[in-house]
């Protein structure tokens, strides 16, 4: 993992410092939006990219609505939003994809990636944590209703203080893909 920019960022949730770092064929993202390390557990969201959902404004899922949720949250409290090149639950946007057209004849997200060869979730957080690292922060209050992720980061020497719930983005689109969520991979919800 190695920080290779970094600048100001303006947007319509706040200013942020923004860091960029390169882990192998992979680039990861750091919002930032205070300066110091609270003893109490830095608010910290880690998201996994989706373009679909961050960028298109796919109702399939609640990404973007967590994603600003969480950009709201973290400049408000004075935290780090960490942005994870992990498409589509780590397959990759073309597979993911691939699982919406098996979405769409009844299969639900894990039994579409399963369908593909891939394992329900992919995704691995050691790089969100060796960012935090980098920052000097070991203790955090994370944004997440999973918690694979909290095990995950704990697991990578990242303490967890709070988990603070993210329950947005319901619609009548994603109401499967939530329901599976929660039932299949016991997400907060």
């Amino acid at each position: 993992m190695e920080k290779v920019a970094e600048a100001d960022l303006p947007t319509k949730f706040g200013k942020f410092r923004i860091h960029a770092f390169v882990d192998g064929d992979k680039e990861h993202i750091a919002l930032v939006s205070c300066d110091h390390k609270p003893e109490n557990g830095l608010p910290v969201r880690v998201h996994s990219k989706c373009f679909t959902g961050d960028t298109m404004c796919s109702l399939r899922c609640d990404c973007r609505a967590q994603l600003e949720a969480s950009l709201k949250y973290i400049h408000s409290k004075d935290g780090i939003l960490i942005y994870l090149d992990q498409e589509g639950r780590g397959i990759g946007l073309a597979n993911k994809i691939k699982a919406y057209a098996l979405q769409d004849q009844g299969m639900d997200t894990i039994e579409a990636n399963e369908k593909l060869g891939f394992k329900s979730d992919l995704r691995n957080f050691q790089p969100a944590a060796e960012i935090l690292k980098y920052f000097g922060i070991k203790k955090i209050s994370i944004l997440t209703n999973n918690p694979d992720k909290i095990k995950d980061m704990e697991r990578h020497g990242i303490e967890i203080v709070k988990i603070i719930p993210l329950v947005v983005g319901k619609n009548s689109q994603n109401k499967d893909y939530l329901k599976t969520k929660k039932e299949k991979m016991n997400h907060m919800i």
